[in-house]
């Protein structure tokens, strides 16, 4: 049974009541609340009425009203009891101090949770020019990888250009939702079942943000070190457009990232598309594959208009492939769809709103094809030793 502080003496009903609140999960971190010692006493009298005690991680929880919500259902429904009083209360210094060292680690260290022995999938999403829609992908594709059952997370390193937060539903009334904070500790914001950090979340009324490299560099490495993701099978980076100093940050962060290059199909962006894949080989990361978006619209006749050319992501395949031993793959080529652009705008992400839409089948069929790739486990500690 998981640990926690509770009191339930020799009552069986309590004991009852406990059990049924290790399936109550706080709706940030993920976890039972049982884990995160955010149950205090329990108590059952004998007309049954069950008194729970729960510990909030902060004052103005956002997750609040959920957790008593389900409190109380999980209570409820536990044979014997007839009635429910569930006491919000507040976690002291200490209480969140061991939470935070119970998350992180011995000490509650800060620091990058996907370094080279991490078991998370890392794909930095780039393009060599803006415009090509890498953020209305990078979101969709993490939803439908989340849609699989996976473990999912999104870093927007996008910076200057952020927009997972309104493209995952995120954003009310023009603001970002923002992170709850316990101590130095982020916890970040959920859409869709997608763990989302963007610098979106910490600027006022869509605020422009100006930066020089050395910002740019510690916001990355805050994102990779105070926000608390939790045990994720894949972490998707969405990159500013170009060769800049985001990518060189992330290659030397995260040295090990995969690389998906997004494209469309002309051949100007083709060219450009190519030189971000050849910075990211050039801090060590390997490119998975290339995506060509907007490859068409699709005619009531059965033809497709080719509005912006063709085969910009075969060439950008064939060129990233050229000297290396294993070729570079076009993922897919997904057309021009209306609705994914209005998805995107309305929050809505078309790989759930719209599945059977051409240019959802095209994203669901990318997710398919990287949920199937195997983590290879050589040379990473595994935390066992024989005996």
């Amino acid at each position: 049974m998981p640990e926690h502080s509770s009191s339930t003496g020799d009552c069986p009903l309590a004991e009852g009541v406990l059990q049924a609140l290790a399936r109550v999960i706080d709706p940030e971190i993920r976890k039972p609340i049982t884990e995160l010692d955010m149950v205090g006493d329990v108590s059952v009298d004998p007309d049954g009425l069950a008194s729970v005690v729960i510990k909030l991680t902060i004052t103005g929880c956002p997750a609040a009203t959920a957790i008593e919500r389900d409190v109380r259902t999980a209570t409820l429904g536990v044979a014997g009891v007839t009635a429910a009083s569930i006491q919000v209360t507040v976690m002291s210094r200490d209480e969140r101090s061991a939470l935070t060292e119970k998350l992180r680690g011995p000490g509650g260290a800060r620091q990058t949770q996907f370094g080279p022995d991490s078991l998370t999938r890392i794909y930095a999403v780039t393009s060599g020019k803006g415009g090509v829609g890498k953020s209305t992908l990078t979101a969709n594709l993490a939803v439908a990888l989340a849609a699989r059952g996976l473990a999912v997370g999104i870093v927007d390193a996008d910076v200057y250009g952020f927009s997972i937060p309104g493209i995952l539903g995120l954003v009310h009334d023009g603001v970002a939702v923002k992170p709850t904070r316990v101590d130095d500790m982020i916890l970040p914001p959920v859409g869709y079942d997608v763990k989302v950090i963007s610098i979106g979340m910490f600027v006022d009324d869509n605020a422009a943000v100006a930066w020089r490299g050395p910002m740019l560099h510690r916001t990355i490495t805050q994102f990779l070190s105070d926000v608390y993701f939790g045990d994720l099978d894949v972490l998707l980076l969405d990159l500013p457009p170009g060769t800049g100093d985001v990518a060189i940050s992330v290659g030397q962060l995260l040295p090990h990232a995969e690389v998906l290059v997004v494209t469309t199909p002309q051949p100007a962006a083709a060219d450009v598309a190519e030189r971000s894949g050849v910075v990211a080989r050039q801090t060590g990361q390997k490119i998975v594959g290339v995506i060509e978006n907007m490859a068409g619209l699709p005619q009531p006749d059965g033809t497709v208009l080719e509005l912006f050319g063709s085969g910009g992501g075969l060439e950008v395949a064939r060129r990233l492939s050229e000297g290396q031993d294993a070729a570079v793959p076009l993922l897919a080529s997904i057309p021009l769809s209306v609705a994914l652009r209005s998805g995107g705008d309305a929050g809505a992400p078309i790989v759930l709103s719209d599945p059977a839409d051409p240019a959802s089948v095209a994203i669901l069929a990318i997710a398919e094809t990287l949920a199937a790739r195997p983590r290879g486990l050589a040379r990473r500690p595994l935390g066992v030793s024989p005996r």
